[in-house]
């Protein structure tokens, strides 16, 4: 049996995920505004909810295309909001919709703005304990996204897209990942 972060093992989806997503570097406009708006789908729900309809999100996202979603209208809108397939939230539709469009009319490029947020250095957590929520660099992604006029986005939001996209590897130091990346800081990166 192989060892993995406490989360990673409750279920065969969370494992799946934990064995080859979570903690992955991911570039890329549509791969970002994904995870970006997955999480603030996720917020106030557990993960396993949203990861379970990603299927769904995505074919009512149109792939995640910040282009398309920003054509986005009310008929859009009131077509999500009876897709069972996604959380019928419109306060998160909206932002989702929202934030596509200040990608397309700022013409913002993800991938740099928001890897300019990743520390240079970053300790691995020793037990799940150690996992933060909220950390200096969420703080200031989460700042300067509310300045750029995206919504939905708070430092704990931006921590978890952080971990999941790989601008922090939180996988403790007992589980199997955390020996396939080697940490900032055994890479000689402090």
């Amino acid at each position: 049996m192989i060892s993995r972060c406490p989360w990673g093992d409750s279920t065969p989806d969370y494992a799946e995920y934990h064995d080859t997503e979570w903690g992955v570097e991911v570039h890329g406009t549509p791969e970002l505004y994904e995870r970006m708006s997955l999480e603030a789908f996720q917020s106030g729900l557990s993960w396993i909810t949203i990861l379970r309809k990603r299927p769904a999100f995505r074919a009512a996202f149109g792939g995640f295309d910040p282009v398309l979603v920003a054509e986005f209208g009310p008929a859009d809108v009131e077509r999500l909001m009876a897709d069972a397939g996604i959380v019928r939230n419109r306060l998160k539709i909206d932002a989702a919709i929202h934030n596509a469009r200040v990608i397309v009319s700022e013409g913002v490029e993800l991938d740099a703005l928001l890897w300019s947020f990743a520390p240079t250095a970053h300790v691995r957590p020793a037990t799940f304990a150690d996992v933060p929520a909220i950390t200096g660099e969420s703080k200031a992604m989460a700042k300067e996204l509310k300045k750029r006029g995206f919504k939905f986005l708070g430092p704990t939001t931006c921590y978890a897209l952080m971990q999941a996209t790989g601008m922090v590897d939180d996988h403790i130091a007992t589980c199997f990942r955390a020996s396939a990346r080697p940490s900032a800081t055994s890479a000689g990166r402090s």
